[in-house]
């Protein structure tokens, strides 16, 4: 008897945390069954200590992993939950999302330090998936509730299907920007439009001075944004196999990589021979913060969202500072693009059995994520929700460097590619960055010598793959 009270009461929630999900709509009140609708009166086996007490089956409860900063979000998240709910408990886990993935591989997700929801990187998610320590969502529902999504599979949603399960609901957007520093220009003789949309695109292939444009290319994460506007794929699935454009002999590139490789070998010989430390990859952080600060002589660079606190910090608290697509730098004509990237809300596994679980799980992701509040989530994490237009946040009351940073990163996601996320890209990273910092022992003294260097780290690297 007690079994069947039980399944009918988690029935009755899965019913109502569904409906929960929705944006727009007003907190469902919890439904009380009609008389000739009720689960039978549990009636235990052994007689209670107070006869008059019925034994109650525990209450529906998940943990939901958050950051510090998070917490006032997440509280107000899980109350819109637990309004429509009442019977439901949600226990908020404060832990970084980090040390939260450290103790969840070096573990199992059977750990109770391992909460119920929980907050991924979009790289390591086929990495998770493939070691059984996160579960699956029912995210084309989520997203139809949620609403926004022209082509759902098209964004962060198509980056988190495995096999045609969704692992992950997409928690916020990230992709790389360009931060100028309108004071260093004007100093320098360049006019800036206010309007910025007509801001003239700044060519790779034509800088008059190193510190014009401070991009660490020598490092794969902001390579890539060279890479991309060829096309050049560093290493792409083909079927069962893996394949890189890199291994492509000098005289076979197409005219768009090969001009992109020129421009690269041309943007180290520019540093080179002014004797700059950008192409190191001890010192040329420190370059490039130091040029880039207002009163120096630095114009352009790329970065994230996250680099915002540093980036006003160089620019007289943001007075100098604007921000504007990666596309504003071009390389032979082609905009800049990096990836479509970013974070996504997942379950733990151990709760799949559970439908009531699994249905609470996505109702309290859907108010994590709902629209309705993504200016409070951006207030309270930084982060940017895909399927919210710049309109809801440009008639906010977030400052203006606030909402340009945010236009920047909703049109540069726009135009990116998704992130390759299989476990293989994994090899890319040194083999990329130790091949351009070998230019400066070899010193190259041509394109084609150059691209040479990085045929042979990557002929190396799909050797090893096979």
């Amino acid at each position: 008897m007690r079994k069947i009270a039980t399944t009918l009461l988690a029935l009755l929630l899965v019913a109502s945390l569904v409906i929960g999900c929705a944006p727009s709509d007003p907190p469902v009140e919890s439904q009380t069954p009609k008389e000739s609708e009720k689960a039978p009166e549990v009636k235990p086996t052994d007689k209670p200590d107070d006869p008059e007490e019925p034994v109650k089956p525990a209450a529906l409860s998940i943990t939901v992993q958050v950051e510090a900063d998070w917490m006032d979000h997440y509280e107000a998240a899980a109350k819109r939950v637990k309004d429509a709910n009442p019977d439901v408990e949600i226990e908020l886990k404060e832990v970084a999302c980090f040390t939260h993935l450290e103790t969840l591989e070096q573990t199992d997700a059977t750990n109770e330090d391992v909460a119920d929801v929980f907050a991924i990187p979009a790289d390591r998610l086929v990495s998770l998936a493939n070691k059984d320590l996160i579960g699956a969502v029912d995210a084309q529902a989520m997203a139809a509730k949620l609403g926004g999504w022209d082509d759902f599979d098209g964004g962060l949603g198509g980056l988190f299907k495995l096999n045609d399960e969704y692992r992950a609901f997409p928690f916020n957007i990230e992709t790389l920007v360009a931060f100028g520093n309108l004071k260093n220009a004007e100093a320098l003789g360049l006019e800036v439009s206010e309007d910025l949309s007509q801001v003239e695109p700044l060519e790779l292939n034509y800088l008059p001075d190193p510190a014009y444009c401070l991009i660490p290319v020598f490092d794969t994460w902001f390579g890539v944004a060279l890479m991309n506007s060829a096309d050049i794929a560093l290493l792409k699935q083909d079927g069962d196999t893996f394949v890189s454009d890199m291994t492509t002999p000098w005289d076979e590139l197409d005219a768009d990589k090969k001009a992109a490789i020129e421009i690269l070998y041309k943007y180290w010989k520019l540093n080179a021979d002014n004797n700059t430390t950008l192409f190191d990859a001890e010192a040329g952080w420190g370059y490039i913060d130091s040029h880039f600060e207002s009163g120096s002589d630095g114009i352009i660079r790329i970065g994230g969202p996250w680099d915002i606190g540093n980036m006003k910090a160089l620019t007289s608290d943001g007075e100098d500072l604007v921000i504007l697509p990666i596309g504003i730098i071009t390389a032979a004509g082609k905009p800049l693009k990096h990836w479509q990237g970013g974070w996504g809300l997942t379950i733990n596994p151990r709760i799949e059995e559970d439908p009531a679980k699994v249905a609470l799980a996505e109702a309290m992701i859907c108010e994590i994520v709902n629209p309705e509040y993504a200016v409070d989530l951006f207030k309270a994490a930084g982060k940017i929700l895909e399927n919210v237009p710049y309109d809801v946040y440009a008639a906010s009351d977030l400052d203006e460097v606030e909402k340009s940073l945010i236009k920047a990163v909703l049109e540069s996601y726009a135009d990116s590619p998704g992130r390759p996320l299989f476990e293989q890209y994994g090899n890319v990273w040194d083999t990329y960055k130790n091949a351009i910092l070998s230019w400066n022992a070899v010193k190259p003294a041509d394109a084609a010598a150059a691209y040479a260097e990085i045929k042979a780290s990557f002929d190396a690297m799909m050797a090893n793959l096979k």
